[in-house]
């Protein structure tokens, strides 16, 4: 159970937890060390696609029921989440085919796209949904967290 109560330091702590595990897995391809880069690698491939899902089926819709905002931002993010589940994809490729030159391509990929995300998300989506949901916020991080 998380000890965070706003939405903003649940889900700003899980961004730095995935950029964390990203930058291992990065390090142990590089080194040709595959049995680390696939561990690292899974386990922020893991991470981040809950994260994805925690946003979709628990935030967005409540963000959404409680502002009316079904086609402003949390569309572009989901939008966005598409994006980063390809390239989470193209990265799991190329970790079975322990293909460096295409892994660490496709990582810088995904920490442009992620950086871009997360910023939207950390300064401006997530202060929203802490302003609107603010009476909600300790059962929707607690929700999120079981999930």
């Amino acid at each position: 159970m998380s000890d965070t109560s706003s939405i903003t330091e649940y889900m700003t702590a899980q961004h730095k937890e995935c950029d964390r595990l990203l930058a291992r897995a990065e390090h142990a391809a590089a080194a040709g060390d595959w049995d680390t880069a696939r561990a690292e690698f899974e386990a922020f491939d893991a991470l981040t696609r809950l994260h994805l899902r925690r946003e979709e089926e628990i935030l967005f819709p409540a963000f959404e029921e409680r502002t009316g905002m079904t086609t402003g931002p949390t569309a572009v993010m989901r939008m966005e989440h598409e994006q980063m589940r390809a390239v989470l994809d193209d990265m799991a490729a190329a970790v079975r085919n322990r293909d460096s030159d295409t892994y660490l391509g496709e990582s810088e990929t995904s920490m442009i796209l992620t950086q871009q995300h997360n910023m939207k998300e950390e300064q401006i989506l997530y202060g929203m949904s802490d302003q609107v949901l603010g009476d909600l916020a300790a059962e929707l991080v607690s929700r999120m967290d079981e999930a």
